[in-house]
């Protein structure tokens, strides 16, 4: 007998609204893995709001928007295991963890992942330079804030202008921090208007087209040089350098498998129902693709939570599923799969699209080589494009999605 109906594995917003979910459908053995000691991923050291307007109809800041999901997870009736990390997916619905206790073995009727995402650190994004203390991501910095009450820096460089960035600015503002510039390798900001005016509105000189390739320092970060796209080389003195967004599915577990990872998101490929290429495993949430919300997240979770609560019930077996093909620059589309005689309704609605570079052009869903939805636009990399799914799709040979680019 297996040791749950279903177990999910990451403790933050996805994982939490699956886990709830699944038990308000009925399912009864409902285990929540989680290596930390509270649930709440990452929100629990985000000492900013907002979170939770959707999911709980109020606002919240991101320690007590953690403790919101541990108290739905309890009330649900969920057994929450945390300290316990999940170091091996294994075939059939098994895992092997880590806890407390040694190593162990657990087994499911189904599994679902919900591990979520993390930033690049400088080593990912091939710095040279010296050293020194004082090279953080925001992760590392809103985790010193909130557990140590420590500020690491007074005059730090920020990288990036993703909706992370904005996090990593206001942490530095609400502590003491004054940050020096905000630093952009491409033209324009990641983030859409109007917070992408966010660091010029508080004061903060934004260099867009800037590449940070050089930190010095010897005890810690005392300058850094950047290169503009025109060649030019700029010393900025400072403190410390931010390194945010640039995140990155936390699937390494899924490397370590037999199904592996998406080669455009990184993450797990799934269908419309979150079910991987192990029909066991399903997988919602910033490790399909990197990176949504809190609250898309958890909204993900529910739907796939739902989903697998249903697939419990029809036990049917899952059928050979079909690839969505796409042309560059499209870099992911999430689900990258689609299966026949799967749930009645599906748990995603809507195809989820990334480019790797701004593009403008006609972006068309090809069902059988028919064009069946097209639309023209101009998109910038990292930004959420929707397509709807068609009824259709479901039943189609071949699903691709074409890229007509005009310059």
């Amino acid at each position: 007998m297996s040791d749950a109906d279903v177990i999910v594995i990451g403790g933050g917003p996805s994982g939490v609204a699956a886990a709830v979910e699944l038990r308000r459908h009925g399912v009864e053995r409902v285990m929540l893995l989680d290596r930390e000691p509270h649930l709440g991923g990452a929100t629990r050291h985000c000492s900013h709001s907002p979170f939770g307007m959707r999911e709980f109809g109020r606002v919240y800041f991101g320690a007590a928007y953690g403790r919101r999901l541990e108290s739905e997870a309890a009330r649900a009736g969920v057994d929450v295991r945390t300290g316990h990390s999940v170091v091996r997916l294994l075939d059939g619905g098994r895992i092997d963890v880590t806890s407390e206790r040694g190593v162990g073995r657990l087994s499911a009727r189904r599994l679902m992942i919900a591990t979520g995402a993390r930033e690049a650190p400088r080593s990912a994004r091939l710095i040279s330079g010296d050293r020194p203390v004082g090279v953080l991501t925001t992760g590392s910095l809103q985790s010193y804030v909130a557990f140590h009450g420590l500020m690491p820096f007074r005059r730090p460089v920020i990288v990036g202008s993703e909706l992370v960035t904005l996090s990593a600015i206001a942490t530095c503002l609400s502590h003491g921090a004054r940050p020096v510039a905000v630093v952009e390798p491409e033209p324009m900001a990641r983030v859409r208007a109007p917070l992408s005016w966010f660091p010029s509105v508080m004061g903060i000189p934004f260099r867009r087209g800037a590449e940070l390739i050089d930190i010095r320092g010897a005890a810690r970060v005392e300058d850094v040089t950047l290169r503009h796209r025109d060649g030019t080389l700029e010393t900025l003195a400072c403190d410390g350098v931010l390194l945010t967004g640039r995140f990155v599915p936390e699937s390494a577990l899924l490397l370590q498998s037999r199904i592996g990872v998406d080669t455009g998101s990184a993450g797990p490929a799934i269908d419309q129902d979150g079910r991987s290429l192990d029909p066991l495993l399903f997988a919602s949430g910033n490790v399909l693709r990197a990176v949504e919300t809190g609250g898309w997240a958890f909204r993900e979770g529910r739907a796939i939570g739902r989903a697998i609560a249903e697939d419990l019930a029809r036990d049917a077996g899952a059928a050979a599923p079909i690839l969505v093909s796409h042309d560059p620059p499209i870099k992911l589309v999430v689900p990258s799969l689609l299966r026949r005689g799967a749930n009645g309704s599906p748990a995603l609605r809507e195809f989820q699209l990334r480019v790797t570079r701004r593009a403008q052009g006609r972006l068309s869903l090809q069902l059988d080589g028919r064009d069946v939805w097209s639309t023209d636009g101009i998109w910038g990399p990292e930004r959420r494009i929707l397509v709807p799914m068609p009824l259709a799709a479901t039943e189609a040979q071949t699903v691709h999605f074409r890229f007509q680019e005009r310059v």
